[in-house]
């Protein structure tokens, strides 16, 4: 393929990402202010020169083949890159401007980063900000999003990364449902005989692991309250219906006012929503100035946080 064949053939490269984005010709022509017969042609025209069939067409949906797939990554890259290329007019003003879309985990967001957010919309009047609140782990790319905050070992391929610091998840209870239980636990497997308010979306989330030296016992939990909400199995835990697991930051000001005492605070309690805690952003997408204010603004809230936690794991 020539040099002029490339770049005739980068609107349609174009127009074939957006229509694997949209879904539909129909939808694609809306977006891009052309007829379906137009995008449909220029979907066909590309076809023709790399030879081979990109798209599956029938009258319910579309289906990319498997050449289709590997140049859906590549022409999607390309469309990342001119808007990484607009976005460097950015660095023409002072002021970071634009829209940014962030990912979180529902609890971090509520707790963590909504409080962040007014000061820094107050800040950066021209910056608006938009919140993904989700659990699921986004691709950044499929779903245009800036930046992801998420709890992992290592940042995934493809994605740069800054730790922030160790999320730590913990055992809770009320005074008076220890004290009508029989007090304070000595060992996890003591847990089969109490009530606990555990996560529940998934089998193992009523498997309850613990580590304390050689030591890693897992004991299978029961109780009449299941909620995968931080806020409502703290909730449960104060109105005295149980032990709860929650992460550390949402049980903090319940343990300093008394509310709540921790159990077994010399085990390491694992679940897959403790660890380190990341963000993470496209390892090659240009960071705007607008992205780069979030950041720093993030680190900065959330450094509070993690001078601010409780027990032996402080980090």
């Amino acid at each position: 393929m020539s040099i002029n064949e490339a770049f005739d053939s980068l609107p349609d490269m174009a127009a074939f990402a957006c229509v694997v984005e949209a879904g539909s010709f129909s939808a694609a022509a809306r977006k891009m202010g052309l007829s379906p017969s137009a995008v449909s042609r220029q979907i066909a025209r590309l076809e023709a020169l790399l030879r081979v069939r990109l798209l599956e067409r029938s009258t319910r949906k579309l289906r990319l083949t498997e050449a289709g797939q590997a140049a859906h990554i590549r022409c999607q890259a390309m469309l990342v890159a001119a808007r990484e290329v607009l976005a460097l007019s950015d660095t023409a003003s002072a002021e970071p401007q634009g829209l940014l879309r962030i990912s979180c985990p529902k609890a971090i967001a509520r707790q963590l980063v909504h409080p962040l957010v007014p000061a820094f919309l107050q800040r950066y009047p021209q910056v608006d900000l938009q919140m993904v609140v989700t659990d699921r782990a986004l691709d950044l790319f499929d779903e245009s999003i800036d930046l992801a905050i998420r709890v992992t070992d290592t940042p995934p391929p493809g994605l740069a990364g800054r730790p922030l610091f160790k999320l730590r998840h913990m055992l809770c209870a009320s005074p008076a449902y220890l004290a009508a239980h029989g007090g304070g636990l000595k060992h996890p497997r003591e847990l089969a005989a109490h009530a606990c308010l555990y996560l529940g979306e998934d089998e193992r989330d009523r498997h309850w692991r613990f580590r304390r030296g050689a030591e890693e016992p897992t004991v299978r939990v029961s109780g009449r309250y299941v909620a995968n909400h931080s806020e409502m199995r703290l909730e449960g835990a104060l109105a005295d219906l149980g032990i709860a697991s929650l992460p550390e930051f949402c049980a903090r000001a319940a343990l300093r006012s008394g509310a709540l005492l921790p159990v077994l605070d010399d085990w390491e309690h694992l679940t897959d929503y403790a660890g380190m805690l990341w963000l993470l952003y496209p390892s090659q997408r240009y960071q705007a100035p607008k992205l780069r204010a979030w950041i720093d603004h993030l680190v900065a809230g959330l450094a509070v946080t993690a001078d601010d936690t409780l027990g032996p794991s402080k980090t």
